[in-house]
Protein backbone atom coordinates (compact mmCIF):
# COMPACT_ATOMS: atom_id res chain seq x y z
CA UNK A 1 0.00 0.00 0.00
CA UNK A 2 1.55 3.25 -1.15
CA UNK A 3 0.32 6.84 -1.08
CA UNK A 4 -0.37 7.91 -4.65
CA UNK A 5 2.10 10.36 -6.21
CA UNK A 6 3.52 11.66 -2.95
CA UNK A 7 7.15 12.07 -1.99
CA UNK A 8 7.26 11.27 1.73
CA UNK A 9 10.06 11.68 4.27
CA UNK A 10 10.24 11.39 8.05
CA UNK A 11 11.76 13.45 10.85
CA UNK A 12 12.48 11.69 14.16
CA UNK A 13 13.35 14.03 17.05
CA UNK A 14 15.72 12.13 19.33
CA UNK A 15 17.40 14.86 21.31
CA UNK A 16 15.78 14.40 24.71
CA UNK A 17 17.83 14.03 27.87
CA UNK A 18 15.61 11.37 29.45
CA UNK A 19 15.22 13.14 32.80
CA UNK A 20 11.98 11.32 33.66
CA UNK A 21 13.58 7.97 32.92
CA UNK A 22 16.45 8.53 35.32
CA UNK A 23 19.99 7.32 34.77
CA UNK A 24 22.84 8.73 32.72
CA UNK A 25 21.79 7.33 29.32
CA UNK A 26 19.05 9.18 27.38
CA UNK A 27 16.09 6.85 26.87
CA UNK A 28 16.39 6.83 23.07
CA UNK A 29 19.80 5.18 23.44
CA UNK A 30 18.80 2.66 26.13
CA UNK A 31 19.06 -0.94 25.02
CA UNK A 32 16.11 -3.25 24.41
CA UNK A 33 17.28 -6.81 23.87
CA UNK A 34 20.73 -5.28 23.34
CA UNK A 35 19.58 -2.84 20.65
CA UNK A 36 19.07 0.93 21.21
CA UNK A 37 15.46 2.12 21.34
CA UNK A 38 16.02 4.68 18.57
CA UNK A 39 17.12 1.88 16.23
CA UNK A 40 13.68 0.26 16.50
CA UNK A 41 11.97 3.53 15.54
CA UNK A 42 14.31 3.97 12.57
CA UNK A 43 13.70 0.38 11.50
CA UNK A 44 9.94 0.96 11.63
CA UNK A 45 10.37 3.78 9.09
CA UNK A 46 12.81 1.79 6.95
CA UNK A 47 10.27 -1.00 6.56
CA UNK A 48 7.99 1.43 4.71
CA UNK A 49 9.20 1.46 1.12
CA UNK A 50 7.51 4.75 0.22
CA UNK A 51 9.38 6.77 2.87
CA UNK A 52 12.36 8.08 0.92
CA UNK A 53 14.45 9.79 3.62
CA UNK A 54 14.66 9.54 7.40
CA UNK A 55 16.07 12.44 9.43
CA UNK A 56 17.15 11.65 13.00
CA UNK A 57 17.70 14.78 15.09
CA UNK A 58 19.97 14.32 18.10
CA UNK A 59 21.79 16.55 20.56
CA UNK A 60 25.31 17.61 19.49
CA UNK A 61 27.02 15.35 22.02
CA UNK A 62 25.19 12.27 20.65
CA UNK A 63 25.81 12.73 16.92
CA UNK A 64 28.68 10.24 16.81
CA UNK A 65 26.70 7.78 18.93
CA UNK A 66 23.82 7.93 16.46
CA UNK A 67 26.14 7.52 13.48
CA UNK A 68 27.67 4.43 15.05
CA UNK A 69 24.18 2.97 15.59
CA UNK A 70 23.35 3.54 11.93
CA UNK A 71 26.53 1.78 10.86
CA UNK A 72 26.22 -1.10 13.32
CA UNK A 73 22.65 -1.99 12.38
CA UNK A 74 22.93 -1.23 8.68
CA UNK A 75 20.28 1.48 8.60
CA UNK A 76 19.65 3.00 5.18
CA UNK A 77 18.22 6.32 3.95
CA UNK A 78 19.10 7.94 7.30
CA UNK A 79 20.64 11.38 7.88
CA UNK A 80 21.74 12.58 11.32
CA UNK A 81 21.10 16.24 12.15
CA UNK A 82 22.16 18.34 15.13
CA UNK A 83 19.22 19.19 17.37
CA UNK A 84 18.25 22.34 19.22
CA UNK A 85 17.70 23.02 22.89
CA UNK A 86 13.97 22.18 22.71
CA UNK A 87 11.77 19.70 20.88
CA UNK A 88 10.37 22.30 18.46
CA UNK A 89 13.81 23.69 17.68
CA UNK A 90 15.06 20.18 16.95
CA UNK A 91 12.15 19.45 14.60
CA UNK A 92 12.75 22.79 12.86
CA UNK A 93 16.40 21.81 12.33
CA UNK A 94 15.26 18.54 10.79
CA UNK A 95 12.94 20.34 8.38
CA UNK A 96 15.65 22.81 7.39
CA UNK A 97 17.70 19.95 5.95
CA UNK A 98 15.12 19.57 3.19
CA UNK A 99 14.42 23.27 2.64
CA UNK A 100 18.00 24.53 2.76
CA UNK A 101 19.90 21.38 1.70
CA UNK A 102 22.00 21.49 4.85
CA UNK A 103 22.91 17.81 4.78
CA UNK A 104 26.61 17.20 4.30
CA UNK A 105 26.10 13.58 3.25
CA UNK A 106 23.84 13.83 0.21
CA UNK A 107 21.35 16.07 -1.49
CA UNK A 108 17.89 15.60 -0.04
CA UNK A 109 14.82 16.43 -2.09
CA UNK A 110 12.05 18.37 -0.41
CA UNK A 111 9.13 15.99 0.14
CA UNK A 112 5.49 16.73 -0.51
CA UNK A 113 4.55 15.22 2.86
CA UNK A 114 6.69 14.93 5.97
CA UNK A 115 6.03 12.57 8.88
CA UNK A 116 7.05 13.63 12.39
CA UNK A 117 7.40 10.76 14.83
CA UNK A 118 9.07 10.37 18.22
CA UNK A 119 12.20 8.24 18.31
CA UNK A 120 10.95 6.72 21.58
CA UNK A 121 7.77 5.26 20.06
CA UNK A 122 9.20 2.07 18.55
CA UNK A 123 6.05 0.15 17.58
CA UNK A 124 4.48 2.30 14.85
CA UNK A 125 3.07 0.30 11.93
CA UNK A 126 2.78 1.12 8.24
CA UNK A 127 -1.02 1.23 8.36
CA UNK A 128 -1.22 4.24 10.70
CA UNK A 129 1.63 5.96 8.84
CA UNK A 130 -0.30 5.63 5.61
CA UNK A 131 -3.50 6.92 7.20
CA UNK A 132 -1.91 10.12 8.52
CA UNK A 133 -0.03 10.72 5.26
CA UNK A 134 -3.18 10.38 3.14
CA UNK A 135 -5.11 12.60 5.55
CA UNK A 136 -2.34 15.21 5.43
CA UNK A 137 -2.45 15.25 1.65
CA UNK A 138 -6.15 16.06 1.81
CA UNK A 139 -6.27 18.38 4.84
CA UNK A 140 -2.73 19.76 5.07
CA UNK A 141 -2.05 18.19 8.47
CA UNK A 142 -3.03 15.06 10.37
CA UNK A 143 -2.17 13.33 13.61
CA UNK A 144 -2.90 10.18 15.53
CA UNK A 145 -5.08 10.44 18.64
CA UNK A 146 -6.16 8.13 21.45
CA UNK A 147 -8.98 8.33 24.01
CA UNK A 148 -8.07 9.88 27.35
CA UNK A 149 -7.59 7.29 30.06
CA UNK A 150 -7.86 9.69 33.01
CA UNK A 151 -9.84 12.88 33.56
CA UNK A 152 -7.81 16.07 33.09
CA UNK A 153 -8.12 18.69 35.82
CA UNK A 154 -6.76 22.21 36.30
CA UNK A 155 -5.50 23.49 39.63
CA UNK A 156 -5.56 27.04 40.92
CA UNK A 157 -2.62 29.00 42.29
CA UNK A 158 -3.48 27.75 45.77
CA UNK A 159 -3.08 24.14 44.66
CA UNK A 160 -6.82 23.42 44.83
CA UNK A 161 -9.06 22.17 42.06
CA UNK A 162 -10.10 24.89 39.65
CA UNK A 163 -12.05 22.88 37.07
CA UNK A 164 -12.04 19.59 35.17
CA UNK A 165 -12.47 18.75 31.49
CA UNK A 166 -15.18 16.56 30.04
CA UNK A 167 -13.16 13.48 29.21
CA UNK A 168 -15.45 12.25 26.43
CA UNK A 169 -14.87 15.45 24.46
CA UNK A 170 -11.06 15.44 24.54
CA UNK A 171 -8.39 13.18 23.06
CA UNK A 172 -4.73 12.53 23.74
CA UNK A 173 -2.47 13.68 20.92
CA UNK A 174 -0.07 10.95 19.83
CA UNK A 175 2.48 10.36 17.12
CA UNK A 176 2.88 9.92 14.19
CA UNK A 177 1.79 13.21 12.66
CA UNK A 178 2.05 14.20 9.00
CA UNK A 179 2.00 17.53 7.19
CA UNK A 180 2.27 18.99 3.76
CA UNK A 181 5.88 20.07 3.97
CA UNK A 182 5.27 23.67 2.91
CA UNK A 183 2.63 24.12 5.63
CA UNK A 184 4.64 22.87 8.59
CA UNK A 185 7.84 24.54 7.42
CA UNK A 186 6.04 27.87 7.01
CA UNK A 187 4.55 27.45 10.49
CA UNK A 188 7.98 26.93 12.04
CA UNK A 189 9.40 29.90 10.16
CA UNK A 190 6.73 32.13 11.72
CA UNK A 191 7.03 30.69 15.23
CA UNK A 192 7.77 33.00 18.13
CA UNK A 193 10.63 32.16 20.45
CA UNK A 194 8.06 31.39 23.13
CA UNK A 195 6.43 28.74 20.93
CA UNK A 196 9.78 27.25 19.98
CA UNK A 197 10.94 27.10 23.60
CA UNK A 198 7.76 26.06 25.43
CA UNK A 199 5.42 24.51 22.87
CA UNK A 200 5.11 20.78 22.26
CA UNK A 201 2.26 20.32 19.76
CA UNK A 202 3.10 20.47 16.04
CA UNK A 203 -0.57 20.34 14.99
CA UNK A 204 -1.17 23.52 17.00
CA UNK A 205 1.56 25.36 15.07
CA UNK A 206 -0.07 24.46 11.74
CA UNK A 207 -3.40 25.75 13.05
CA UNK A 208 -2.02 28.91 14.66
CA UNK A 209 0.26 30.10 11.86
CA UNK A 210 -1.19 28.51 8.71
CA UNK A 211 -4.90 28.21 9.60
CA UNK A 212 -4.71 24.49 8.87
CA UNK A 213 -7.19 22.33 10.77
CA UNK A 214 -5.55 18.95 11.17
CA UNK A 215 -7.47 15.77 10.51
CA UNK A 216 -7.46 13.60 13.63
CA UNK A 217 -6.89 9.91 12.96
CA UNK A 218 -7.76 7.26 15.52
CA UNK A 219 -4.52 5.59 16.56
CA UNK A 220 -3.74 2.14 17.86
CA UNK A 221 -2.78 1.03 21.35
CA UNK A 222 0.85 0.39 20.34
CA UNK A 223 1.66 4.07 19.74
CA UNK A 224 2.64 4.66 23.36
CA UNK A 225 5.81 6.50 24.27
CA UNK A 226 8.68 5.14 26.35
CA UNK A 227 8.94 7.70 29.15
CA UNK A 228 9.74 5.92 32.40
CA UNK A 229 11.97 2.99 33.28
CA UNK A 230 8.96 0.69 33.60
CA UNK A 231 8.13 1.50 29.96
CA UNK A 232 11.48 0.03 28.90
CA UNK A 233 10.57 -3.27 30.56
CA UNK A 234 7.16 -3.28 28.85
CA UNK A 235 8.72 -2.49 25.46
CA UNK A 236 11.27 -5.26 25.87
CA UNK A 237 8.51 -7.74 26.65
CA UNK A 238 6.64 -6.75 23.48
CA UNK A 239 9.79 -7.14 21.41
CA UNK A 240 10.45 -10.60 22.84
CA UNK A 241 6.92 -11.70 21.99
CA UNK A 242 7.16 -10.28 18.46
CA UNK A 243 10.24 -12.38 17.71
CA UNK A 244 8.06 -15.50 17.84
CA UNK A 245 5.30 -14.15 15.59
CA UNK A 246 6.89 -14.80 12.19
CA UNK A 247 8.49 -17.86 10.64
CA UNK A 248 9.98 -18.62 7.23
CA UNK A 249 9.61 -22.15 5.84
CA UNK A 250 12.38 -23.08 3.40
CA UNK A 251 11.91 -26.24 1.34
CA UNK A 252 13.77 -28.08 -1.38
CA UNK A 253 12.07 -28.36 -4.76
CA UNK A 254 11.22 -32.07 -4.48
CA UNK A 255 7.54 -32.97 -4.28
CA UNK A 256 7.57 -34.75 -0.91
CA UNK A 257 9.54 -31.93 0.68
CA UNK A 258 7.28 -29.25 -0.77
CA UNK A 259 4.23 -31.20 0.45
CA UNK A 260 5.58 -31.36 3.99
CA UNK A 261 6.29 -27.63 3.86
CA UNK A 262 2.78 -26.92 2.61
CA UNK A 263 1.19 -28.89 5.45
CA UNK A 264 3.25 -27.06 8.05
CA UNK A 265 2.47 -23.73 6.40
CA UNK A 266 -1.26 -24.39 6.50
CA UNK A 267 -1.08 -25.53 10.11
CA UNK A 268 1.04 -22.65 11.39
CA UNK A 269 -0.50 -19.75 9.49
CA UNK A 270 -3.34 -19.31 11.98
CA UNK A 271 -0.83 -18.77 14.80
CA UNK A 272 1.99 -16.82 13.18
CA UNK A 273 2.88 -14.97 10.01
CA UNK A 274 4.37 -17.57 7.67
CA UNK A 275 6.43 -17.08 4.54
CA UNK A 276 7.32 -20.11 2.44
CA UNK A 277 9.92 -20.38 -0.32
CA UNK A 278 10.98 -23.38 -2.42
CA UNK A 279 14.58 -23.28 -3.64
CA UNK A 280 17.61 -25.47 -4.19
CA UNK A 281 19.62 -25.13 -1.01
CA UNK A 282 22.77 -26.24 -2.82
CA UNK A 283 22.81 -23.07 -4.91
CA UNK A 284 23.66 -19.54 -3.89
CA UNK A 285 20.14 -18.16 -3.94
CA UNK A 286 19.84 -14.38 -3.67
CA UNK A 287 16.20 -14.60 -2.58
CA UNK A 288 17.20 -16.74 0.39
CA UNK A 289 19.85 -14.19 1.34
CA UNK A 290 17.19 -11.46 1.22
CA UNK A 291 15.00 -13.53 3.53
CA UNK A 292 17.84 -13.85 6.02
CA UNK A 293 18.43 -10.09 5.82
CA UNK A 294 14.82 -9.26 6.66
CA UNK A 295 12.83 -9.06 9.86
CA UNK A 296 12.36 -12.78 10.47
CA UNK A 297 14.13 -14.58 13.32
CA UNK A 298 12.62 -18.07 12.93
CA UNK A 299 13.46 -20.40 10.06
CA UNK A 300 12.13 -23.89 9.33
CA UNK A 301 14.28 -25.66 6.74
CA UNK A 302 13.02 -28.93 5.22
CA UNK A 303 15.20 -31.27 3.14
CA UNK A 304 15.43 -34.95 2.21
CA UNK A 305 19.20 -35.38 2.09
CA UNK A 306 20.73 -38.11 4.22
CA UNK A 307 23.37 -35.80 5.61
CA UNK A 308 22.51 -32.13 5.98
CA UNK A 309 25.49 -30.89 7.98
CA UNK A 310 26.97 -28.91 5.08
CA UNK A 311 23.64 -27.23 4.40
CA UNK A 312 23.28 -26.37 8.07
CA UNK A 313 26.68 -24.71 8.01
CA UNK A 314 25.74 -22.80 4.87
CA UNK A 315 22.53 -21.52 6.44
CA UNK A 316 24.37 -20.42 9.58
CA UNK A 317 27.01 -18.65 7.46
CA UNK A 318 24.29 -16.80 5.57
CA UNK A 319 22.68 -15.74 8.84
CA UNK A 320 25.97 -14.41 10.16
CA UNK A 321 26.56 -12.40 6.97
CA UNK A 322 23.04 -10.98 6.93
CA UNK A 323 21.79 -7.77 8.52
CA UNK A 324 19.81 -9.69 11.13
CA UNK A 325 21.31 -8.51 14.44
CA UNK A 326 22.34 -11.53 16.47
CA UNK A 327 21.90 -9.71 19.76
CA UNK A 328 18.74 -11.72 20.28
CA UNK A 329 18.16 -15.35 19.33
CA UNK A 330 17.66 -16.56 15.78
CA UNK A 331 15.92 -19.95 15.67
CA UNK A 332 16.80 -22.41 12.91
CA UNK A 333 14.72 -25.62 12.89
CA UNK A 334 16.06 -28.29 10.54
CA UNK A 335 13.51 -30.84 9.37
CA UNK A 336 15.03 -33.92 7.75
CA UNK A 337 12.50 -35.80 5.61
CA UNK A 338 13.69 -39.38 5.08
CA UNK A 339 11.85 -41.00 2.16
CA UNK A 340 14.22 -43.89 1.49
CA UNK A 341 12.91 -47.45 1.08
CA UNK A 342 15.19 -48.86 3.75
CA UNK A 343 14.57 -46.80 6.83
CA UNK A 344 16.88 -46.99 9.79
CA UNK A 345 15.50 -44.87 12.57
CA UNK A 346 18.80 -45.15 14.45
CA UNK A 347 20.69 -43.62 11.51
CA UNK A 348 18.28 -40.72 11.50
CA UNK A 349 18.81 -40.17 15.19
CA UNK A 350 22.57 -40.28 14.64
CA UNK A 351 22.16 -37.40 12.21
CA UNK A 352 20.12 -35.50 14.76
CA UNK A 353 22.89 -36.11 17.30
CA UNK A 354 25.37 -34.45 14.93
CA UNK A 355 23.01 -31.52 14.56
CA UNK A 356 22.73 -31.29 18.34
CA UNK A 357 26.52 -31.11 18.66
CA UNK A 358 26.65 -28.41 16.01
CA UNK A 359 23.84 -26.57 17.82
CA UNK A 360 25.94 -26.31 20.98
CA UNK A 361 28.68 -24.56 19.00
CA UNK A 362 26.53 -22.00 17.21
CA UNK A 363 24.46 -21.28 20.31
CA UNK A 364 27.40 -19.16 21.44
CA UNK A 365 26.61 -16.93 18.44
CA UNK A 366 22.95 -16.64 19.52
CA UNK A 367 21.77 -18.97 16.75
CA UNK A 368 19.57 -21.72 18.17
CA UNK A 369 19.54 -24.86 16.01
CA UNK A 370 17.01 -27.65 16.51
CA UNK A 371 16.49 -30.91 14.64
CA UNK A 372 13.28 -32.67 13.62
CA UNK A 373 13.27 -36.06 11.86
CA UNK A 374 10.35 -37.19 9.70
CA UNK A 375 10.73 -40.71 8.29
CA UNK A 376 8.48 -41.87 5.46
CA UNK A 377 8.51 -45.47 4.26
CA UNK A 378 6.90 -45.69 0.85
CA UNK A 379 5.98 -49.38 1.02
CA UNK A 380 4.08 -48.98 4.29
CA UNK A 381 2.91 -45.44 3.53
CA UNK A 382 3.67 -44.41 7.08
CA UNK A 383 5.29 -41.27 8.45
CA UNK A 384 7.33 -41.27 11.66
CA UNK A 385 8.34 -38.07 13.34
CA UNK A 386 11.05 -37.75 15.93
CA UNK A 387 12.27 -34.58 17.55
CA UNK A 388 15.44 -33.70 19.37
CA UNK A 389 16.39 -30.31 20.75
CA UNK A 390 19.19 -28.65 22.54
CA UNK A 391 18.62 -27.09 25.95
CA UNK A 392 16.54 -25.81 27.62
CA UNK A 393 13.66 -27.84 26.12
CA UNK A 394 13.60 -31.59 25.58
CA UNK A 395 10.94 -32.74 23.12
CA UNK A 396 11.25 -36.30 21.89
CA UNK A 397 8.28 -37.95 20.24
CA UNK A 398 7.32 -40.29 17.46
CA UNK A 399 4.24 -40.12 15.25
CA UNK A 400 2.91 -42.35 12.49
CA UNK A 401 1.06 -40.91 9.53
CA UNK A 402 -0.48 -42.89 6.71
CA UNK A 403 -0.10 -41.19 3.37
CA UNK A 404 -3.87 -40.80 3.04
CA UNK A 405 -3.84 -38.73 6.25
CA UNK A 406 -1.77 -36.05 4.52
CA UNK A 407 -4.79 -34.06 3.48
CA UNK A 408 -6.21 -30.88 4.95
CA UNK A 409 -9.67 -32.45 4.85
CA UNK A 410 -8.72 -35.61 6.75
CA UNK A 411 -10.01 -35.66 10.37
CA UNK A 412 -6.62 -36.82 11.70
CA UNK A 413 -4.77 -33.95 10.04
CA UNK A 414 -5.08 -31.34 12.77
CA UNK A 415 -4.71 -33.89 15.57
CA UNK A 416 -1.39 -35.30 14.38
CA UNK A 417 0.15 -32.24 12.80
CA UNK A 418 -0.55 -30.24 15.94
CA UNK A 419 2.27 -32.09 17.71
CA UNK A 420 4.71 -30.89 15.07
CA UNK A 421 3.10 -27.48 15.39
CA UNK A 422 3.71 -27.41 19.11
CA UNK A 423 7.32 -28.44 18.62
CA UNK A 424 7.93 -25.56 16.20
CA UNK A 425 6.06 -23.06 18.36
CA UNK A 426 7.95 -23.99 21.53
CA UNK A 427 11.32 -23.81 19.80
CA UNK A 428 10.54 -20.34 18.41
CA UNK A 429 9.41 -18.89 21.71
CA UNK A 430 10.99 -20.70 24.66
CA UNK A 431 14.39 -19.02 24.65
CA UNK A 432 12.85 -15.54 24.47
CA UNK A 433 10.79 -15.65 27.63
CA UNK A 434 13.62 -15.15 30.07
Amino acid sequence: MEPVSAAVSAVLPAGGSGERLGGATPKQFCGLQGRPLVSYAVRAMERVSWISDIIVVVSPENIETMKSIIEKYGHKRVTVVKGGITRHRSIFNGLKVFAENQSSNRLLQKPEVVIIHDAVRPFVEEDILLKVVMAAKEHGAAGAIRPLVSTVIASGEDGCLDHSLERARYRASEMPQAFLFDIIYQAYQQCTDHDLDYGTECLHLALKYCKTNAKLVEGTADLWKVTYKRDLYAAESIIKDSLSQQICIITDVKEAVVQAGFLLHESLKNQVKVEAISISLSKNDSHLQNIFSGECYNFLCINDKEYATEEIQKLVDMLEKSNVPLLYPVVLILVHLNISENISFSIGLEELTKIKKFAREVKKKNILVYGLLIQYKVTERTWHIGGDTNTPIKANFCLSWRQKDLSLQHPLYSQKLSKVNNFVWEMCSANRKT
